[in-house]
């Protein structure tokens, strides 16, 4: 099977592909790189794994690809999921951890993000996906998809939990030399190849990301994968 503008790695099962992303983030973090972190329920464990084999952050930037309007001690903030997984483990905190204030409401976290990223250039930026094929908090064909000036917008949740969310944009995401995807179960089987191994479609909005002048990797489980390697 083709696959458009992605490099497909297949791991056996969820804890091997948390290991994977895992050397992936610090790789990224010893290299001083700015790192654009995901929320969900695939990457916690790499989390976990990345804070046991290298407690020394210092030299790394922490960036948010999207996040949801709660406080950050909401169950369902992306910045907690890290906190508890990653930061909260490490010996050694990043130099900067700039998360999206949520709280404030998605206009105005959006709006100060967007002023934060700037100058910023990041190194690596992790995504999941989800079962619609949407990526960050960029949904099927919701306008966010057209932006090319912002860096941020604010976004309506196209799934559950049904609160508001900021979230970086195409350009953003596609601007960092490494873009890697982290796709774990059955469920995303479909998505996967929506997002993967079709042309670009608003209607999966993961089909959009790809790395500008770099790399784009898929990291799947072999369950998630079933339909890429036809």
């Amino acid at each position: 099977m083709t696959l458009y503008g992605v490099a497909l790695v297949v791991a056996d099962d969820p804890e091997q592909v948390a290991s994977i992303v895992a050397d992936e983030l610090n790789e990224a973090a010893r290299a001083g790189r700015a790192i654009a972190l995901t929320g969900g329920r695939s990457p916690g464990r790499a989390y976990q794994l990345a804070a046991e084999r290298e407690p020394d952050w210092s030299k790394a930037s922490l960036w948010w690809g999207d996040e949801r309007c709660v406080p950050p001690e909401d169950d369902r903030s992306n910045y907690k999921l890290a906190r508890e997984n990653l930061l909260d483990r490490l010996e050694v905190q990043p130099t900067e951890v700039r998360r999206i204030r949520g709280e404030l409401g998605a206009e105005a976290a959006a709006e100060e993000y967007d002023a934060l990223l700037l100058d910023v250039r990041l190194g690596l930026v992790l995504l999941g996906l989800g079962p619609d094929g949407h990526a960050a908090s960029l949904f099927p064909n919701a306008p966010t998809l057209e932006d090319r000036e912002r860096r941020a917008v604010p976004a309506e949740a196209g799934l559950e939990p049904f609160v508001d969310r900021v979230t970086m944009t195409v350009p953003v995401l596609s601007s960092a030399p490494e873009v890697l995807f982290v796709v774990t179960g059955a469920e995303k089987a479909e998505a996967a190849e929506r997002a993967f191994a079709h042309p670009p479609d608003p209607a999966a909005p993961a089909s959009l990301i790809r790395s500008i002048g770099g790399t784009t990797r898929v990291v799947a489980d072999r369950a998630a994968a079933s339909r890429l390697q036809h």
